[in-house]
């Protein structure tokens, strides 16, 4: 057998072994893995994002956040932010006063909202315009660019744009403490695949942790749970970044706790939102 033969056999077998079916990966081929990693909404992905009518997207609550930012600071023409980069108090009381998204600690009366970063929901809206390249920040002031002008007469792209810039640019631990890594946006086409296969009814919060990281057993290398125990910690940090402050956020899931804030038991199930917008291919 000559050498180039030898090489097409070779190509032949990888190939293969790229395309097959693995149990971890919920049937997918570590091809489609890898495009679910890298691009998640891509047209190669088996995930594909479809348009919505009107009244959904009136249901997904940071995209109508992102949105009335967008139309204060139009009607305004720019918004003066405070010396250290943030929204006035003015514009953090109405925006948060239209009830787009809760924060659980005001809401509890143990916060009181007067600043930006008091909520969370605030504070990440300010955030995302700026790094989806909806608004830009100049001498002090927040305007939109041309491009946040224009995608706000498009609910689909905005919402995508949304998406992929919370995914690949918005760091997922930066409103928690847990170590800062890839837990929850490494995959994340992975955990919205999970979501629609098994989310017709409530599961706790831990089955879906468990499938993520027997498919991603490496993101457990190197973590300090400190005062817990390695499986609890990550599948917390998991369930808090991936639900609690993502898919909640898209309208994507509904979230049940039981218990205190702190320690609580969380049930997921996907919305009716989900399967109209996710369709996923196998």
């Amino acid at each position: 057998m000559d050498l180039n033969e030898l090489n097409k056999q070779l190509e032949k077998f990888i190939d293969e072994q790229n395309k097959r079916s693995v149990p971890e990966f919920e049937g997918y081929s570590p091809e489609m893995m890898n495009i679910l990693i890298s691009d998640p909404f891509g047209p190669q992905s088996p995930i594909q994002l479809q348009r919505l009518t009107s009244d959904a997207y009136r249901q997904i609550p940071l995209l109508n956040q992102v949105k009335y930012l967008c139309g204060l600071i139009e009607k305004a023409g720019a918004i003066k932010l405070t010396s250290k980069g943030y929204l006035p108090t003015k514009v953090v009381s109405e925006l948060y006063g239209q009830g787009f998204m809760e924060d659980e600690l005001i809401e509890s009366g143990l916060y009181k909202l007067y600043k930006e970063t008091d909520a969370n929901s605030v504070h990440l809206t300010r955030i995302l315009i700026e790094l989806s390249g909806l608004g830009k920040k100049r001498l002090g002031k927040l305007s939109l660019t041309k491009k946040g002008e224009k995608l706000q007469k498009d609910d689909f792209e905005l919402l995508l744009l949304l998406l992929k810039t919370f995914v690949n640019k918005f760091n997922w631990g930066y409103f928690d403490g847990y170590e800062v890594g890839p837990i929850g946006p490494l995959g994340f086409g992975f955990s919205l695949i999970l979501l629609s296969k098994y989310g017709d009814k409530e599961r706790l919060d831990n089955f879906y942790a468990d499938k993520y990281f027997r498919a991603f057993p490496a993101l457990l290398d190197g973590l300090n749970p400190g005062w817990s125990t390695l499986s609890s910690y990550s599948k917390r940090c998991y369930s808090l970044r991936t639900f609690d402050r993502c898919l909640e956020h898209f309208g994507l899931v509904a979230v049940r706790k039981e218990g205190s804030i702190i320690d609580s038991t969380n049930y997921i199930k996907k919305t009716e939102l989900m399967d109209q917008l996710v369709r996923v291919v196998q």
